[in-house]
């Protein structure tokens, strides 16, 4: 299924949000993430079901000085 994500179009074969993250290439414990415009708590990934052309927002923490 195509996905936008962070408004790069994307392809996966995942169905939920936690299967979709790894396959995207965020391996980072601490994200932050929305679908549609809505956040998506870590505890609700893997019951959060994907459909083709969604808008899947994910933001890693940075560091910097």
């Amino acid at each position: 299924m195509k996905l936008h994500v962070n408004a790069e179009l994307r392809e996966v074969q995942a169905s939920t949000l936690a299967q979709a993250l790894p396959e995207l290439g965020f391996d980072c414990p601490a994200l932050a993430t929305a679908l549609n415009g809505t956040f998506v708590p870590r505890e609700v990934r893997a019951s959060t079901e994907l459909t083709d052309g969604d808008r899947l927002e994910v933001l890693a923490p940075m560091q910097g000085g």
